[in-house]
């Protein structure tokens, strides 16, 4: 990705917390936007810098867990001392709309649309040398931009809707509201729908992994449908199920391997086969052994005393495993061996994350790996499938779906294992039997927490959450969840803004 883009296409970012001042500073050695989109290659950049901003671990990158699986009964920290104890606030709910880490992750996704709005805001003043390439990027920057909006949606509800380019206070001024959640989704489809009719390939080849293909655009757009189903007024529930159900078809018929079973769950993480497995749909990809672009997330995770992830040595916890997840995985089930590894030091003594590893030579004692992240892959087209045909009625098709997550992880099939009255107990139902094989599936990918959100009412989501035991919960309380938890603060920064317009949500 191209550093000089972070001075190029700074501009003021939409609700940004900032003063007049600093709306109108000028950088002496930037250059505006309107002068610096003339060729192709500029709008190529562009389009980079767009997919750098995702990288960050305040935005949607493999070290945001924080927003999400943090958020969620998957991983969690224990420690409510460190930084102020303001992330263990996510984990507690007990989250404070005057949270830094909040605030941050709330900037850096409007940061990525701001980047986005530019791209569309002078794509048009291109004379492009190759006139494909034109739909090609707004097809990739519309994307990006549906996915931070989907997130930004999910996690706060209604929130500004910005989709150009802000060039003055008076721009920003304008802007300063929150648009009713229903709009936000209108504009996700839109955007969707561009890079599913685009020029886009199904697939990227191996020198373009990371950039957006026709299947990611279509995953997305048919989970944004099943969202749309289950969390938005029930009068369009039969229309975005039946489209989710298409979209995700579509995804799933682009496909390039025969049978999930034929691609080993560790081979989807390993970082010598990240290039070429068929199973990955859409990634952010890292450079193993470069200090700007490795991944570091197996050495996060790493946990004192151990050496499964990374050849970085550890001084603390690593990614910390709820006890509730690790009660989740069934006898036999390759994944938890694979994901979840239980620390013996004296000062860890628990579980920690091991699904991500790289303890290649390159990647060093400095713990620069190969890693990529996965945003999107064929488990999880399959198994929301499997959710939309059950919403459907067509429980033989949805089992199908299910079954074949299970079949690959070497599980016995739905219609065996609901007979064993221990999984009958657990799973009493084939909605929860999903939810769980996503849990175990995809567990540490940043999907439990928006699952949850889309399995359960707010309502049922309280009572979920609550009945956990607390002794599998950690140090953070269960018994704080509430209604007000299915949704985050807006930060205080903002809401100070317009009090009227950036209306705080209920609970905070």
């Amino acid at each position: 990705m191209i550093k000089k883009l972070i001075t190029l296409l700074v501009l003021a970012t939409a609700l940004a917390s900032c003063s007049d001042d600093f709306v109108l500073q000028t950088d002496p050695n930037s250059v505006a936007a309107s002068d610096y989109f003339r060729t192709d290659n500029d709008v190529l950049q562009a389009v980079n810098g767009v997919y750098q901003s995702l990288r960050g671990g305040n935005n949607i990158g493999e070290n945001s867990g924080l927003y999400t699986d943090e958020r969620s009964d998957d991983a969690g920290r224990n420690d409510n001392q460190s930084n102020a104890g303001e992330p263990f606030q996510f984990n507690d709910f007990s989250i404070l709309p005057s949270n830094t880490y909040l605030k941050s992750h709330w900037l850096s996704l409007y940061q990525t649309i701001a980047r986005c709005n530019q791209v569309t805001s002078n794509i048009d003043k291109v004379n492009f040398t190759t006139p494909a390439n034109k739909s090609i990027y707004n097809a990739e920057v519309k994307f990006v931009r549906a996915l931070i909006y989907f997130h930004l949606v999910r996690k706060w509800g209604d929130v500004p809707l910005v989709t150009k380019q802000l060039n003055s206070t008076d721009d920003v001024i304008a802007n300063t509201f929150r648009e009713k959640k229903e709009k936000v989704y209108e504009q996700i489809i839109a955007d969707l729908k561009e890079a599913v009719a685009s020029g886009l390939p199904n697939h990227q080849p191996v020198t373009e992994k990371g950039r957006v293909s026709k299947a990611a655009a279509n995953a997305l757009l048919g989970q944004v449908y099943l969202t749309m189903a289950t969390t938005l007024d029930q009068a369009n529930r039969a229309s975005n199920l039946a489209n989710a159900k298409t979209y995700l078809t579509a995804a799933y018929n682009m496909k390039t391997f025969t049978d999930l079973k034929d691609i080993p769950y560790t081979d989807v993480f390993d970082v010598t086969k990240k290039s070429t497995n068929a199973e990955i749909i859409f990634q952010i990809v890292s450079k193993q052994g470069d200090i700007t672009y490795s991944s570091s997330i197996a050495a996060n995770n790493q946990a004192k005393g151990e050496t499964t992830n990374s050849l970085k040595p550890s001084n603390g916890v690593g990614g910390n495993v709820k006890q509730d997840l690790v009660k989740e995985y069934e006898s036999n089930d390759l994944r938890k061996d694979f994901s979840i590894k239980y620390a013996n030091d004296a000062t860890v003594k628990d579980w920690y994350i091991t699904k991500f590893r790289d303890v290649s030579a390159l990647a060093s004692a400095n713990g620069y790996g190969g890693n990529d992240w996965p945003l999107i892959r064929y488990a999880d087209v399959i198994l929301m499938l499997a959710e939309v045909n059950m919403y459907l009625g067509d429980e033989t098709t949805a089992i199908q779906f299910l079954n074949q997550v299970r079949e690959r992880a070497k599980l016995p099939t739905y219609e065996v294992m609901k007979n064993n009255t221990e999984y009958a107990t657990k799973y009493p139902n084939l909605k929860l039997a999903i939810l769980h094989e996503r849990r175990v599936e995809l567990a540490f990918e940043h999907h439990r927490w928006f699952d949850l959100l889309r399995f359960f009412t707010p309502t049922e989501l309280v009572t979920y959450i609550q009945s956990k035991p607390q002794t599998d919960y950690g140090t953070a309380k269960v018994s704080n969840f509430g209604l007000k938890d299915y949704l985050f603060p807006i930060p205080f920064d903002e809401y100070k803004l317009n009090p009227e317009k950036m209306y705080q949500n209920t609970g905070y």
